[in-house]
């Protein structure tokens, strides 16, 4: 009873982590409006903190699986959440040295990156403790990716909080500065040092672990289906990320004539991030007896669908859809495109993905798993990269024939799950 006790307690831990990696990590989506509206900016460069988030996975994920090699979940848990304090005190101070008429915007450019960066360090980090960590205490299987997806409820519930926050703290796009979003960064110090502390004293049975060998890589690599993997949770993040930052970035556009508050759109924008966390549940309730592969071929084809429908949907069909005032704290029905709904709709489906591709991407890969799941967090900086085309692309034309990025994205993936990740013995 007491060993079962202990197990339910480190799961608890893990579940509060995978929330903060979600808040954190969203805050760079309604930065990008932020940014989007300091003068001439491009779409492209518009992301800079999703760059510099995402990039830091390129950077940290065979690393973070060393560290969890020596220092055990615990520690490394500990040391990450060190590091993502002083990625946030440099995000903030970004906008303590913004001049607000543009004359230092590069230095603040630069401060922020160097945050942002700094930031996705930590949640490498906790991404290489909390993924594998809740498929272990499962013990493997579709009891470990059952795990995997309660933590994804919490996950999304984190991101459904930091739009509706951001969307308050902005409120009007063409005006707001970095400083604005300064509130929601203290709440993203406070939850990093709150959890630094309950973890701290949280005792946590560590399994054993090998010492991650760089050469263990190429075996690693040589398992087809692991390596078909670590490229679908690449362009994944192109689906995840990808799909609402180019909603928020169209609803907040001026040239479309849609005249939403910024406060409202982030409203809107929360609900992909509250479809995901309706699809996790889901997910988290039925992760036991059905397969990973037959929910990420359903989910996959189901995105595809999704996603035409709203491309190709005429712009001036517009579907009442709930927002707030935040002015009176009323409910209101914002008109929105109905190519839009559509997108947000996406969430659903991209719910299950990351847990039931990671469980497929892993399976008997033995002695291989813990440099595996550093390859997997590498493989995240997907999203800088998948984000920077998509972004080129809307620059180039707009942001509805952006979203043929994402069918490409999602096209790959059902190809991995009907073909890819097949074991071969």
């Amino acid at each position: 009873m007491a060993q079962k006790s202990k197990q339910w307690g480190a799961i608890i831990v893990m579940i509060a982590l995978f929330a903060m990696i979600a808040f954190v990590t969203n805050l760079c989506t309604p930065m990008a409006t932020i940014i989007k509206n300091q003068g001439e900016i491009s779409n492209v460069l518009a992301q800079i903190g999703n760059y510099g988030n995402f990039v830091a996975y390129l950077v940290m994920g065979i690393p973070a699986g060393m560290l969890i090699a020596k220092f055990g979940y615990k520690k490394t848990a500990l040391i990450g959440l060190v590091v993502g304090i002083i990625g946030i005190l440099i995000q903030w101070c970004s906008g303590l040295i913004d001049a607000g008429d543009g004359s230092n915007i590069g230095i603040v450019f630069g401060v922020y990156l160097l945050g942002a960066f700094i930031s996705g360090l930590t949640m490498c980090i906790l991404n290489c403790v909390v993924n594998p960590m809740l498929n272990l205490l499962g013990g493997g299987g579709n009891k470990g990716n059952q795990l995997i997806q309660i933590g994804g409820v919490f996950n999304s519930s984190a991101a459904v909080a930091c739009y509706i926050l951001m969307g308050a703290l902005i409120a009007d796009a063409s005006k707001a500065k970095i400083a604005d979003a300064t509130p929601a960064l203290w709440i993203a110090l406070a939850i990093f040092a709150i959890a630094f502390v309950v973890i701290l004293f949280t005792k946590i049975e560590e399994p054993e672990q090998a010492p991650v060998d760089v050469s263990l890589i190429k075996g690693a690599m040589k398992y087809r289906h692991f390596a078909l993997g670590a490229l679908a949770i690449f362009l994944y993040m192109g689906i995840e990320v990808g799909t609402p930052n180019a909603v928020q970035q169209y609803l907040n556009d001026p040239s479309n004539n849609l005249g939403i508050p910024a406060a409202t759109v982030g409203m809107i924008v929360a609900v992909y991030w509250f479809m995901m966390l309706i699809g996790r549940f889901a997910g988290a309730a039925i992760g036991s007896k059905v397969s990973s592969r037959a929910m990420v071929t359903t989910v996959s084809i189901a995105t595809l669908c999704l996603v035409l429908f709203g491309m190709f949907a005429p712009a001036d069909v517009l579907v009442a859809f709930p927002g707030v005032d935040w002015g009176k704290l009323e409910l209101i029905w914002q008109p929105i495109p109905m190519g839009i709904f559509a997108f947000l709709l996406v969430g659903l489906c991209t719910s299950v993905m990351w847990g039931a591709i990671f469980n497929m991407a892993v399976e008997g890969l033995g002695k291989y798993t813990a440099v595996a799941s550093g390859i997997f967090m590498t493989m995240v900086f997907g999203c800088a990269v998948m984000m920077a085309i998509q972004g080129w692309v809307a620059d180039l034309t707009n942001y509805i024939t952006s979203f043929w990025v994402v069918v490409g994205c999602a096209a790959y993936i059902l190809f991995y799950a009907l073909i890819g990740s097949r074991v071969k013995k």
